[in-house]
């Protein structure tokens, strides 16, 4: 098999789509702590940005699989970067496990087996933080929203206003997911009432819904924009430079593996990471 071929059986032995779960139960359980203010602090607040997980001993860290929880929009990204550390370790496996921050977090409190957990927003790390589940969690990256609608523009739209007329139909993430509290966010800050015609789970339900032109148009993360390609076209809005979602990523407590989970959280905290992130359009913490 060549080495390429190689790669791509690791990537897809890697990957793994959650759930989107009950999101309304995801909601209910977790408003107490603040999950629904998708940017909102609190007593489990994450460390400063720009901040490194502080690497462990290359003989200290341990073989087999680490399961990664992480963001549906970190997809792309975490694929590369599962690589590039898996080249670094070759006795190490990482497993993704993406989808919206919400269902991933409650899943972590609940206690599926997981060894790191990289969210898209803060509050969804504060949850698993203030459960006692994970400690120095830090931000490494920023994202905003963008408008993105199908290849050709079927529906003109030119602005984030157009999401309050009626004859479209719209796309948004569901408000307990950090890309549907960052929206409501927007839209409320601009005034503008949205009728969406469909509330998806994570970030890349979203794009998909816009792909396959299911909907005329959607409010997405800009690295999604970026990773879509010629299947969609994105629309910049302005406005949504004053609603930006933090990435915390953080070791989990109760990791078998806790030198190979602090490593992987080290690594994308570090250079290399960095230079990662901003390949796919993340912005610095």
């Amino acid at each position: 098999m060549s080495r390429a071929a190689h790669g791509l059986a690791r990537r897809m032995l890697r990957l793994r789509i959650a759930p989107a779960g009950d999101l309304a139960r995801v909601a209910v359980a977790l408003a107490g702590v603040g999950l629904l203010a998708g940017c909102a602090t609190g007593p489990g607040d994450t460390a400063g940005g720009g901040d490194r997980v502080a690497a462990p001993s290359a003989d200290a860290i341990e073989t087999g699989t680490i399961t990664v929880f992480a963001a549906a929009s970190l997809t792309d990204a975490f694929e590369e970067l599962a690589d590039r550390f898996e080249a670094r370790h070759p006795d190490v496996d990482i497993v993704l496990n993406l989808g919206g921050s919400a269902a991933l977090a409650e899943q972590v409190v609940a206690g599926a087996p997981a060894d790191v957990f990289a969210a898209a927003a803060e509050a969804p790390m504060a949850t698993v933080v203030d459960a006692g589940l994970a400690r120095d969690a830090t931000v490494f990256a920023t994202n905003t929203l963008e408008l993105v609608v199908p290849a050709g523009n079927s529906g003109a739209i030119t602005g984030l206003g157009d999401l309050a007329r009626p004859e479209l139909r719209i796309a948004l993430c569901d408000p307990s997911v950090p890309c549907g509290a960052a929206a409501a966010r927007l839209l409320d800050e601009e005034g503008i009432d949205a009728a969406p015609d469909t509330l998806e789970p994570d970030v890349k339900a979203v794009l998909t819904k816009v792909v396959i032109d299911e909907v005329d148009a959607g409010l997405v993360y800009r690295t999604d924009v970026r990773s879509a390609g010629d299947a969609i076209e994105g629309i910049e809005v302005p406005a949504a430079a004053s609603v930006v979602n933090r990435y915390p990523i953080a070791a989990l407590a109760d990791s078998p593996r806790p030198n190979a989970a602090a490593a992987f959280a080290a690594f994308v905290t570090g250079p290399e990471g960095r230079d990662v992130l901003d390949e796919f359009g993340f912005g610095a913490p």
